[in-house]
């Protein structure tokens, strides 16, 4: 039975940086294939994981919509399946689903109905599946997916991103969004003190994990770069902090 990691926050705290670490982490620990579901329109844990998208989602769809009437043998569910699959790039200890953008016209829901399907079919072939959402929790919210066995929730140490997460812990029960454990994850902390607020934020939330990570060179360094998280160093301090999600 395979266990499902969603990573979320407001933009601009980290949270690919997050996912791609953790994704790091299940690999040294002997656990692969994983899956890896960017789910981000902006498309960017492929640079973090060191490999190239070639077609997202937002694209199967569009060739599956346009090729729909070439074959009256496929149904439009199977080409779209088949499109998916195509575009899954399969890397050393993982591979990479990328949701892309919603392109051409049309409503985006037939498909995201079609892909919560896809996904829960492909992702049962894995131990665990990582999901680096977009900013907030519109990609859960279409329910794209329902459940997940730990939810993580990435801030800053700012007054605004602890608002947030509140917020969407806010958003997650709104929707009935069903998780096992909650994970708040304060990113790029300029000293070893947690926030004031965690503790209220932790009693609100009922969270299982609160962690602090520093605000680190070389993760800076290899975000300036676009560089392969799953190459630093096996002693960086934010790879070591994140170990303890694992």
């Amino acid at each position: 039975m395979n266990k499902l990691i969603a990573i979320t926050g407001k933009g601009g705290v980290g949270k690919t940086t997050v996912s791609a670490l953790l994704i790091k982490n299940l690999l040294a620990s002997g656990v692969s294939p994983v899956l890896a579901i960017d789910a981000d329109p902006n498309n960017c844990l492929d640079a973090a994981l060191g490999v190239t998208v070639a077609c997202t989602v937002g694209r199967a769809r569009e060739d599956a919509r346009s090729s729909a009437g070439a074959n009256a043998n496929i149904s439009t569910r199977e080409l779209l399946r088949l499109k998916i699959e195509q575009g899954l790039v399969e890397a050393r200890g993982f591979d990479l689903i990328a949701m892309g953008r919603p392109e051409g016209e049309g409503c985006y829901c037939y498909a995201n109905n079609i892909l919560k399907d896809i996904i829960a079919e492909i992702s049962s072939c894995y131990p665990y599946v990582v999901l680096d959402n977009e900013a907030g929790l519109e990609n859960l919210s279409r329910r794209i997916v329902q459940k997940v066995d730990m939810l993580v929730l990435v801030s800053d140490s700012s007054n605004a991103g602890l608002q947030t997460l509140i917020r969407l812990f806010e958003l997650a029960a709104e929707m009935k969004m069903s998780y096992g454990k909650l994970a708040l994850v304060i990113n790029r902390q300029r000293s070893d003190t947690l926030p004031g607020r965690i503790n209220e934020i932790r009693a609100k939330t009922s969270a299982d994990i609160v962690i602090g990570l520093p605000d680190d060179e070389e993760i800076a360094a290899f975000a300036e770069k676009n560089g392969n998280f799953l190459e630093i160093s096996e002693t960086n301090a934010v790879y070591q902090k994140i170990r303890e999600i694992i």
